[in-house]
Formats: C-alpha cells, sequence, structure tokens
C-alpha cells in the first residue's frame, strides 16, 4: 500500500527528530514540526480528493454570499455559527488537518499502528467533510428562505439584538427551546424559525422528559416554521406531545446518493420509570404509526422502543416519513441537491411529502414557491399594532415617520375619506 509505506517513511523520519518521554513528545528542534504536518497532509490528500476541497470552496463562497445577502434584506447585524462550521469555513484543509492531531501524535507514541492510525484517520476525514458540507447546505437554504423574505419587505425581529445564532450550544440550558429567528412581514404577521430544535434541555426534575424526550433526541428535522411569534416549543404539559406542532418541517438533503442510503436509529427510543408510564396511550398509540413509517414490524418496534432491540436499521427516505408521523407538521417540504427517482418521488408525495429536487447551491429561484408558503403562515400572535405596522411599512420603502406625526396624518386621511372607511367597517 502507497500510503501506508509513505506514512512509514514520514514515520521513521520524525520519530528521529522527537523525543517521547512518559508518554509526552517534544521536538529537538521547533523546525521538525514540519514533518508532523507533513505527514498529516499526505493523509489528508490520500482520503480527500482535490476535487472535493475545490467544491468545499465553492460552496463556501455561496454561503457566504447567501448570509450577506439574508442580513441585509431582513435588516439583521450578523450570524453565530458554531465552532466546527467556522473552523471549516475558514479553511477546510487546515480544518481536516486539525482532526488528525491525536491520531498523529499517539502514532509518534507507538500508541496505535500505521493500519489503525490510517483507518481511524480516514473516518475521520469522511465523517467530517460530510457533516460540514451537510452544515452548509441546510445554512444555504434557511439564509436563501430568509432573503426572499426580506426582499418581500420582512425584517427580523428576533433575537433582539440582531445577530442570528445558527448552532444551539447554551441556548437551551434554561428548559426552554427559543427560536433561530422570528421575521416580521408587514400586513401578514410573524414567521419563527427552529434550526435542529429538539435536543436535550436544561431541567431541573426531568421526570416529566425521561418517558417521552430520548424519541425526540433522535427525531431532529432540519428546519421547523410556526405561525406567529413562538417563543418555545417545549410542552411539558402535554406527555402526548412535548414539542409543539409545527407548521411546517423543512428537511434538507445533499448528498448524491442520500436516498440509497440507511441509518441506524439507536434504542431504547423512549424508556419509561414506571409499568403505568411504559402503558401510557402516548407510547402504544405511536407502535403501529411508527411502524408504518418505517417499513418494519410492529413487533420490531416495541422491542426497539422497551430496549430490548438496541437498533433499528432504516432508509433515508423512511425516516422521513417517520419525522412526518411523529410531528405531524400541517406541511412537510423536502428540498434536495440531487434529482429523486420518480417512483421515490411518489413514495414521498404518497406519504404526504412535497418535493423539490435540483437544488443546486445558489438557486434562489428553485425555493421560491416555498417560501411563498412560509409567508402564508404568517399571523399576529397578539392584537396587532397598527400605526407602527404601517410605520414598519413605510420605513421599508425608505419614508421614515414618528409615530405621533404618522397618527396625526393617520387622522386626517380618515376624515377626508370617512365614506371609504365606514363602507370598508360597516
Amino acid at each position: 500500500m502507497e500510503l501506508a509505506k509513505l506514512i512509514d517513511e514520514l514515520l521513521a523520519s520524525l520519530r528521529s527528530k522527537v523525543l517521547v518521554i512518559n508518554g509526552r513528545v517534544r521536538f529537538i528542534e521547533e523546525a521538525h514540526e514540519d514533518l508532523l504536518e507533513e505527514l498529516k497532509k499526505a493523509t489528508v490528500s490520500a482520503f480527500i480528493s482535490s476535487e472535493s476541497l475545490r467544491e468545499a470552496q465553492v460552496w463556501i463562497k455561496v454561503l457566504q454570499e447567501s448570509l450577506n445577502k439574508a442580513c441585509e434584506s431582513i435588516n439583521a447585524l450578523g450570524w453565530t455559527i458554531s465552532k466546527e462550521l467556522k473552523s471549516f469555513i475558514k479553511d477546510p484543509q487546515m480544518h481536516l488537518e486539525k482532526k488528525l492531531f491525536l491520531y498523529s501524535f499517539n502514532l509518534l507514541r507507538d500508541r496505535i499502528t500505521v493500519n489503525e492510525y490510517l483507518e481511524k484517520s480516514r473516518a475521520a476525514l469522511t465523517t467530517s467533510l460530510k457533516t460540514n458540507m451537510r452544515s452548509i447546505y441546510q445554512t444555504w437554504v434557511f439564509a436563501t428562505i430568509l432573503d426572499y423574505v426580506g426582499r418581500l419587505e420582512g425584517r427580523l425581529v428576533y433575537p433582539e439584538h440582531g445577530y442570528i445564532p445558527l448552532e444551539r450550544s447554551g441556548k437551551q440550558r434554561a428548559g426552554s427551546i427559543p427560536p433561530n429567528a422570528v421575521v416580521r412581514i408587514p400586513g401578514r404577521g410573524e414567521v419563527s424559525f427552529f434550526i435542529e430544535a429538539p435536543r436535550p434541555i436544561g431541567w431541573e426534575d426531568t421526570r416529566d422528559l425521561r418517558s417521552v424526550w430520548k424519541l425526540y433526541i433522535s427525531l431532529r428535522p432540519d428546519i421547523m416554521a410556526y405561525s406567529g411569534r413562538v417563543l418555545n416549543i417545549v410542552k411539558l404539559d402535554n406527555p402526548d406531545a412535548p414539542i409543539l406542532r409545527p407548521n411546517m418541517i423543512i428537511e434538507c438533503k445533499e448528498l448524491s446518493d442520500w436516498f440509497n442510503k440507511a441509518r441506524e436509529l439507536k434504542g431504547p427510543v423512549a424508556k419509561p420509570l414506571t409499568a403505568e408510564e411504559w402503558m401510557s396511550k402516548w407510547i402504544n398509540g405511536l407502535w403501529t404509526g411508527l411502524a408504518d413509517a418505517l417499513g418494519v414490524g410492529e413487533k420490531a418496534i416495541s422491542e426497539f422502543i422497551e430496549g430490548r432491540r438496541r437498533g433499528l436499521r432504516v432508509t433515508e427516505p423512511r425516516l422521513i416519513a417517520l419525522y412526518k408521523q411523529v410531528y405531524k407538521p400541517n406541511g412537510f417540504t423536502l428540498v434536495s441537491l440531487p434529482r429523486i427517482p420518480e417512483h421515490l418521488n411518489k413514495d414521498l408525495e404518497s406519504w404526504g411529502v412535497k418535493v423539490i429536487d435540483g437544488v443546486s447551491m445558489g438557486c434562489n429561484s428553485c425555493l421560491e414557491e416555498l417560501v411563498k408558503e412560509l409567508i402564508a403562515l404568517a399571523k399576529y400572535s397578539g392584537s396587532m399594532d397598527v400605526v407602527e405596522e404601517l410605520r414598519s411599512v413605510l420605513k421599508s420603502r425608505g419614508v421614515e415617520v414618528s409615530r405621533t406625526r404618522l397618527e396625526e396624518a393617520l387622522l386626517s386621511l380618515a376624515i377626508d375619506r370617512i365614506e371609504d372607511l365606514v363602507s370598508r367597517i360597516a
């Protein structure tokens, strides 16, 4: 194997230039560290093609442009992204090399063999690349949606500080699941967006969560949208549905063969504390629906839920059906980069999933119909402040006016056209 031979040669050269004392590696000269970087570069080049890295750079450029456009469109100040994605966006090659840090030092210390190093490195590199490319595509879809909403005069109203979080680190410690963004469309209302939201939350008393939460940890839709301003989707007072039912779910798929892949669901998804909880209406009622969605027998589902079956292998299309079965959204849209086979398209539609395929990075018009459906969800959660709403509309057209001045103008206009006003409200 040429790669193993190359790694052996680099390793032999490295070992003559380092001291390993009590498991710690010390380079005799600082310049010798370049050999370690050369080893990592050779490993990355062996497992990640130059074409893949070039594609990553193209996607990163498109994403950055989309994020900037979306910020400008909805009047946001910026974005916050995860440490992982931020590092990848900055320099994909360097990011992948960082994934080999521990493996390369363990190799130097003879903690692992060359073959083990290569095996672990391959897994780490391919997983990191796929995970980050998936995050880029999903984030681009979200940014494109917000950009289009902004072009229809939608504006960001939450978070109030104006920075949209694209990750959830530390966001749910208080026991709630807040939105990533809430946008207001003048004259229509607001729509709330949650990215990969259902996940563990901070809670002092977990009894109410234990019987249901593991199911929702493993089932995490890419984007969920809600009508109105929704600031928390946790519903612990409803054991049948601890997550507020979304108005729409948007799932994003970027791999060329995603529909041919399968995933291992880890069980048990929900292990109750008592026999009474186990016999709850919620658990029993789900068995049939889950079995239908996953395309497996009810016995397998019951064993999986109880924990007697530790895993359940299901196809990606079946997981989409499972998402719909569990969350029961009013609408479900799948955004796919590759074209989907016709027979699978029909299956998804029969499950109530709308398919938008062939959506390549940068194709803004591809999501136009989806955005129209999202805007149709907009509503006012409380009483509408007509004056402030009209001020927002005027501001979007470049007209700044104080509340007092606008109230005076509205009163004057209403008096001048009193007959029209009476006819509209009579």
